[in-house]
């Protein structure tokens, strides 16, 4: 038997290597399936499903390396970052999935909840807090919905070269804002904007990208907190709102 590698575990969910099989084990079993089927919808590559028994979804690697890691700079090419950007704009006008996703209500409620907790806690000082939480309202408009990943971590991008081999974990992909999806895959490596968006084509709105960055790292550094990560490592999401600041 192989040895099993621990690539993730917290108290949600856990995913396990042995050998070229990744074990993803979930306590809430809708997110499995919603993970298999939209890997069976989505028009870029996508590892194999090996079985499924809820709550186990049993995948094979895809081959080549991720795009990147939050917090240290990506070996990729800008070509390879380019060809990530065309594969997310294919996702993006494929047909929406047939279930729903996040309401325009319930992102806004999210943030001033989580930005709240921020300020009550003192993680970070408020003006950051209350600077990025203006910078974030340029998110929160009417969008026409987008076959998105939703969870779009450079991590989840597998290239080889210059070509993309394989998106994983597909457990958030819902109809949603493309720009969300835009702004997850260059968070923390703002700089790879232009690479992404060479690939990607027109309709991409930087601003609001950029108000995504905002408030994707207000509303996620309570969850990574309290599940054992480190959201204030370097270029990590505590590290982006306080780049925000100097970038307004």
């Amino acid at each position: 038997m192989d040895e099993v590698e621990v690539v993730v575990a917290h108290s949600q969910r856990a995913t396990l290597r042995v050998g070229d099989v990744f074990l993803k084990v979930d306590g809430d079993p809708a997110h499995s399936e919603v993970e298999a089927r939209a890997m069976a919808m989505a028009p870029v590559p996508t590892p194999e499903v090996l079985w499924r028994e809820p709550p186990v979804l049993a995948i094979a690697a895809v081959p080549g390396t991720a795009l990147g890691v939050l917090g240290e700079p990506s070996a990729a090419s800008p070509a390879a970052w380019a060809a990530a950007g065309a594969a997310v704009r294919t996702l993006h006008d494929a047909p929406l999935p047939p279930w729903t996703g996040r309401r325009l209500d319930d992102v806004a409620a999210e943030l001033d909840r989580e930005c709240a907790w921020l300020l009550a806690s003192g993680v970070v000082p408020a003006e950051v807090v209350r600077k990025n939480r203006a910078i974030a309202e340029v998110a929160l408009r009417p969008w026409t919905p987008a076959f998105i990943h939703g969870d779009l971590q450079i991590t989840h991008v597998f290239v080889d070269g210059d070509e993309v081999t394989g998106i994983i974990d597909w457990s958030e992909a819902a109809p949603g804002d493309a720009m969300f999806d835009l702004a997850i895959l260059t968070l923390g490596h703002e700089e790879r904007l232009d690479d992404v968006l060479a690939g990607y084509g027109a309709g991409a709105d930087r601003a609001v990208i950029r108000a995504w960055w905002s408030l994707r790292s207000l509303v996620a550094s309570r969850w990574l907190i309290e599940h054992g990560f480190d959201p204030d490592a370097p270029g990590c999401e505590l590290d982006v709102l306080r780049s925000r600041m100097r970038d307004s």
